[in-house]
């Protein structure tokens, strides 16, 4: 047990958690692309390199999605060049910048830039893949195949998200099988890591649980997965931590808590970076941030949206109003 610094959590490790959790930030992707403003695209690249420098590994940079339907990212071209040298030769080692690619063009618009780490994003639920893609749930897959197995073939990392596994605002619970039958379709189409959405926030610890262990008994390895909760029953730190000790080892979070979904007006923000980054301290787990730099990160955007973050650990720590 080590005595706290000023501002910073006591650290009591606890039992079966891992060393180190991986962050996987996505702020200025999935964050953005919800303001009801568009971010001008300088803020947008000063965003992801304060992000870079607070010590965060996976940066979510953009999506090459058309612009018709997510106009606040209608500017992936012009942003990505502007951060693409923190992942390569002379830039901060080790620093991915994912992009989310809809469908074939996107990856192509993606490649094209020298992306070397894409998403597909499909739902468990046949409600939210019509609402997000206009598809079915298996012509979403459908479409995603040949994504996957073009950038696999270029040698990009691939990682596929599943929204809804927890619950759907149309359809309510979302029964277990459905959210392994589309991890497994994307894992078997070449995906290398698969992100667990609980898109509405509804999900609870022995939910979350007992669906990670249900993947495992249908062949999926822990190792692969990760987790993207929404707090909007106040759930999402419980429901890391449940994952935690279950062996998931990548978190999605958002500095300051931006973020929600544009197809599910219930969702509300994601879980705030510095809010997970203040209990993986406390707990003795390792991520590599600096939470001093972070939050700075998160007041700094904060200014530039002209609102206070929502992440409760921000307005702690910079005494935000």
């Amino acid at each position: 047990m080590s005595t706290p610094e000023l501002g910073l959590p006591m650290v009591v490790p606890a039992q079966g958690l891992p060393a180190r959790v991986r962050i996987h930030e996505v702020g200025a992707r999935d964050g953005l692309q919800n303001e009801k403003a568009t971010v001008p695209t300088e803020v947008k690249a000063e965003f992801i390199r304060r992000l870079a420098d607070a010590g965060l590994t996976t940066i979510e940079a953009t999506s090459f999605v058309h612009p018709k339907w997510v106009p606040q990212l209608a500017d992936s071209e012009q942003l990505f060049p502007l951060v693409s040298d923190l992942g390569g030769d002379g830039g901060a080692p080790g620093v991915r910048l994912p992009v989310l690619v809809p469908n074939e063009r996107g990856l192509d618009r993606a490649l094209a830039l020298g992306a070397r780490h894409v998403a597909v994003f499909a739902s468990a639920t046949e409600s939210f893949a019509k609402a997000n893609l206009n598809r079915t749930v298996d012509e979403s897959l459908a479409m995603f195949e040949p994504v996957v197995s073009r950038a696999r073939a270029d040698r990009a990392h691939v990682r596929g998200y599943v929204s809804m596994c927890f619950g759907d605002p149309w359809e309510g619970a979302v029964p277990v099988h459905q959210v392994v039958r589309v991890c497994k379709a994307l894992l078997d189409m070449g995906c290398d890591e698969l992100s667990l959405g609980d898109t509405i926030g509804v999900a609870t610890p022995g939910h979350v649980q007992n669906l990670l262990a249900e993947l495992n008994e249908e062949g999926v390895p822990t190792d692969v997965l990760g987790v993207h909760f929404h707090d909007t029953y106040g759930q999402a730190l419980s429901n890391t931590l449940a994952s935690l000790q279950h062996g998931v080892t990548t978190v999605d979070a958002s500095a300051g808590g931006l973020g929600g979904c544009p197809y599910a007006k219930s969702a509300t923000g994601n879980l705030a970076t510095e809010d997970l980054v203040w209990m993986l301290q406390g707990l003795g787990v390792d991520t590599g941030v600096d939470l001093g730099r972070l939050t700075a990160t998160s007041v700094w955007m904060a200014g530039q949206l002209g609102r206070p973050s929502p992440s409760r650990t921000v307005k702690a720590l910079s005494h935000q109003e």
